[in-house]
């Protein structure tokens, strides 16, 4: 199966890039600001793959940001849910954010695909973008239609409605965020 990775950010202050006409009043954007009461985060990390094959976005949220052993989680989850379909390999297409090239993450994939081959599974195959190219990557449209989407213009959103207006607006189950360890 082909798969184009990536991780994305999703604010809940920040403003997607909007256009818009207006027959009559001017709209007036409004600048959101931060209430001191809330103790959240000022965006939610997110990994996401879309599927070549079906256009099924699989997404994972994440409590803290990418790092190596959150990623390898992810494509731990991803490897399981095509294993699940009967899929044999994944084609992964990603950039070269530094979690996707470190040691950690290239032996576990080496590994995984060791075990994979021995007891069956889903190999995974990398394809790395070269550097500052986003739009090779199928995802990043994704992303940028799935933020001017779930954009609230009047208040700032909760994290939870963040991740339901993302799983909502991309048909994916809500699942519990991915964790990093403390270690």
């Amino acid at each position: 199966m082909l798969g184009f990775q990536d991780e994305v950010w999703w604010s809940r202050f920040a403003r997607p890039s909007l256009k818009a006409w207006s027959a009559g009043q001017a709209l007036r954007l409004q600048q959101l600001s931060v209430d001191p009461q809330d103790a959240g985060p000022k965006a939610l990390s997110c990994y996401g793959l879309l599927r070549a094959d079906t256009g099924q976005m699989l997404l994972r949220f994440v409590k803290g940001r990418p790092v190596s052993q959150v990623t390898e989680d992810f494509l731990e989850w991803v490897c399981e849910r095509l294993a699940s379909e009967g899929k044999k390999a994944l084609l992964m297409i990603w950039d070269n954010a530094s979690w996707h090239i470190s040691h950690r993450v290239r032996a576990w994939i080496g590994a995984h695909n060791r075990r994979a081959r021995a007891e069956g599974g889903v190999r995974i195959v990398t394809c790395r973008l070269p550097s500052k190219s986003p739009w090779l990557n199928r995802i990043e449209p994704c992303w940028v239609h799935g933020k001017r989407a779930i954009h609230e213009a009047e208040r700032p959103l909760t994290i939870a409605e963040v991740m339901e207006r993302v799983c909502a607006y991309y048909g994916c189950e809500q699942l519990p965020p991915l964790e990093q360890d403390a270690g």
